[in-house]
C-alpha cells in the first residue's frame, strides 16, 4: 500500500495502542478486532494495533489484526517498540502476518528524559537510536523511529538523532509533543527546523504526534501540515492518556473543510477539490461511536464533529438562517460524516431480509448468529415502538456485536420502587453451570437495588466506577443506552446495553461488564470459583 505520498496527508490511527492507555479504555482482543475492521472501512492509512512486547493479550491483538485486517488492499499495520531488541523481535513476530507491515520503535532524547528516566547521556541515545533503527531495519523495510518527548528536546540534538535514525534506515520520522507542552508556532518552527537542518530528511515523511494537555493539539498539527508534516497520529474522539491526543475527526474535517487554505501547502492548485487524506468521512460518526461504546468514553454533547450538540442550532437567529440555507450557520453537512435524517427506517412488518439489507447500508457485517439475535431484538422493540430510525437500528446492531462472553445471562429483573417506597430488585440469572439462580436486594434508587441483587448472585468482587444513561433517538419511547465501569484490583471493565427500558438496559449493561471480568480473571489467581469466594469472604 502506497504510503510515502507528500502531496497528500497520511493518518495513522493510534486508537487501539495509545488510545487505549487512557484510564478506563481497557479492551479485549475480540473489541479490539471490531474496531481495526471499522478503522479500515473509515479508511486510514496505518493502523497502530498496539504494543507487542506488552503483554500477550497486546501481542495476540496485533498478531490477529495483522491477520484479519492486513490484507493486501488495507492499512499498514503497526506495532510500537522500545528501541530495546526483545521489544523489537516481539513486534516483528505480530506484525508478520500483514501485507504491509511497519516497526515504529522510539527511545527519550530530551534531557529531563535522560537524566531521570533513562539516565544515559546524550552520546549513548544517540547510539541505542541508530543502533535499533538498524535493528528493525532487519525485519522489515518500513521503520518508523520517534525521539520521544521531541518537543522538548533541545534542537541541535534532536537534529544529529533524526540524521543517524534516518541513515539507519527509518522511512518515517515521527516528531512527539509528548507532554503537549508546545504551541502552534513553536511546534512549526521546529518541524520548519528539522527540514532546514537534517540533510536528509527529504528520504523520510515526517510525522507528528501529540497530546491535548493544553487543548492545542489539533491546532499544533495543522501548523505541522503547513511546514511540512505529511503524517499526522491521531485517536478516533481524541482518546488517549491525560487529556487525550489529537482527535481524528477534528483534523480530517478541518482538512477538508479548508482544503482551499491548506491545498497550497501540499503544492496543490487553491481549487484543486481532491482530499487531502483518504479517509471516508462519511464513516466517522459511527466510528466514534463504536469507539465511545466500547471502551465506555463517552463523547461529550458539544465535541467539535462528533458530539451530539454539533450539528444542533438552538438559538433564533441561526435557526432561522439555517432554513433560509444552511451554509448560514453549518461549514459542513451532517451526512458528510455519516449522520442521515431518516426517521422511519423499518417497521414490525419488516421482514428478515430488509433488516440485513438495512444494516449492511449502515455498515454491520454481522454473522449468522448475531443477525438472529439483532433481528429477535428488533422485532422486539418494533412492538413497544411506532417508528425505528437508523439510530435504533445502529443501538440494537452494536448492542450485539459488542456483547461480552455470555456467562451470566439475565433471565429476570423486576423493580419496585415510588415515593415513600423502598426501591427493591429481583434478579433471575443462569449461572456458567447452567443453574439459574433468583435473589432480591434493597438499594437507594432502583438500579442500585438491581446492582446488589445481581451482586449477590454473582459473587464477583468489583467496584463500580462510573454509571451513564443516555437516549439514542428522540421521544419518550426512545432507546436509552446505558454504559457503565467496573474495577477489579487495577483493571477496569466497561459494559454497555440499550433498551427503552432503562431499569433492563443497566442490568444488562452490568452483567456484560461483570462477564468481561469472570472471563479476564487470570489462571495465576488460581479457579475462578477461588477468586469469587474470596471475594465474597472480604
Amino acid at each position: 500500500m502506497e504510503t510515502q505520498s507528500k502531496d497528500r496527508i497520511i493518518i495513522l490511527d493510534t486508537t487501539l495502542r495509545d488510545g487505549e492507555q487512557c484510564p478506563g479504555a481497557t479492551l479485549n482482543v475480540d473489541e479490539k478486532l471490531l474496531i481495526a475492521r471499522q478503522l479500515a472501512r473509515l479508511g486510514v492509512d496505518v493502523i497502530e494495533a498496539g504494543f507487542a512486547f506488552a503483554s500477550p493479550g497486546d501481542f495476540e491483538a496485533v498478531e490477529r489484526i495483522a491477520q484479519t485486517v492486513g490484507t493486501e488492499d488495507g492499512p499498514t499495520i503497526c506495532s510500537l517498540a522500545r528501541a530495546i531488541r526483545e521489544d523489537i523481535q516481539a513486534a516483528a513476530r505480530a506484525i508478520k502476518p500483514a501485507a504491509h507491515a511497519r516497526i515504529h520503535t522510539f527511545i527519550s532524547t530530551s534531557d529531563i528524559h535522560l537524566e531521570y528516566q533513562l539516565k544515559k547521556t546524550r552520546a549513548e541515545v544517540l547510539a541505542i537510536a541508530e543502533e535499533m533503527v538498524a535493528y528493525a531495519k532487519s525485519f522489515i523495510e518500513d521503520v518508523e523511529f520517534s525521539p520521544m518527548d521531541a518537543a522538548r528536546t533541545d534542537p541541535e540534538y534532536l537534529y544529529q538523532v533524526l540524521e543517524r535514525a534516518i541513515a539507519a534506515g527509518a522511512t518515517t520520522i515521527n516528531i512527539p509533543d509528548t507532554v503537549g507542552y508546545t504551541t502552534p508556532s513553536e511546534f512549526g518552527a521546529l518541524i520548519q527546523g528539522i527540514k532546514a537542518n537534517v540533510p536528509n530528511i527529504n528520504s523520510c515523511v515526517i510525522s507528528v504526534h501529540g497530546h491535548n494537555d493544553l487543548g492545542l493539539a489539533v491546532a499544533n498539527f495543522l501548523e505541522a501540515v503547513k511546514h511540512g508534516a505529511r503524517q499526522l497520529e491521531c485517536t478516533i474522539n481524541g482518546i488517549g492518556e491525560r487529556a487525550g491526543n489529537a482527535a481524528l475527526e477534528e483534523l480530517v474535517m478541518a482538512l477538508h473543510v479548508r482544503r482551499q487554505y491548506f491545498n497550497p501547502y501540499l503544492g496543490r492548485p487553491v481549487d484543486s477539490e481532491e482530499p487531502l487524506t483518504k479517509i471516508d468521512t462519511r464513516q466517522i460518526y459511527k466510528t466514534s461511536r463504536l469507539v465511545s461504546n466500547l471502551t465506555g468514553m463517552l463523547v461529550q454533547p458539544n465535541k467539535a464533529i462528533v458530539g451530539a450538540n454539533a450539528f444542533a442550532h438552538e438559538s433564533g437567529i441561526h435557526q432561522d438562517g439555517i432554513l433560509k440555507n444552511k451554509l448560514t450557520y453549518e461549514i459542513m453537512d451532517a451526512q458528510s460524516i455519516g449522520l442521515t435524517d431518516n426517521q422511519i427506517v423499518l417497521g414490525k412488518h419488516s421482514g428478515r431480509n430488509a433488516f440485513r439489507t438495512r444494516l449492511k447500508e449502515l455498515g454491520f457485517e454481522l454473522s449468522e448468529t448475531e443477525l438472529n439475535k439483532a433481528f429477535l431484538k428488533f422485532k422486539d422493540q418494533a412492538d413497544k415502538k411506532k417508528e425505528i430510525s437508523d439510530w435504533d437500528l445502529e443501538a440494537i446492531a452494536n448492542d450485539e456485536i459488542q456483547q461480552a462472553p455470555e456467562l451470566f445471562r439475565l433471565e429476570l429483573v423486576q423493580v419496585s420502587c415510588g415515593s415513600g417506597a423502598r426501591p427493591t430488585a429481583t434478579v433471575t440469572l443462569r449461572t456458567p453451570s447452567g443453574e439459574e439462580l433468583t435473589d432480591a436486594a434493597i438499594g437507594t434508587g432502583p438500579v442500585d437495588a438491581v446492582y446488589k441483587a445481581i451482586n449477590r448472585v454473582v459473587n464477583v468482587p468489583n467496584q463500580l466506577i462510573e454509571f451513564s444513561v443516555q437516549s439514542v433517538t428522540a421521544g419518550i419511547d426512545a432507546l436509552g443506552e446505558v454504559t457503565i465501569r467496573l474495577r477489579y484490583q487495577e483493571r477496569v471493565f466497561s459494559g454497555h446495553a440499550a433498551n427503552t427500558d432503562i431499569i433492563v438496559a443497566s442490568a444488562q449493561a452490568y452483567i456484560n461488564a461483570l462477564n468481561r471480568l469472570y472471563a479476564a480473571l487470570p489462571a495465576s489467581e488460581g479457579p475462578r470459583e477461588q477468586v469469587i469466594a474470596e471475594g465474597v469472604s472480604k
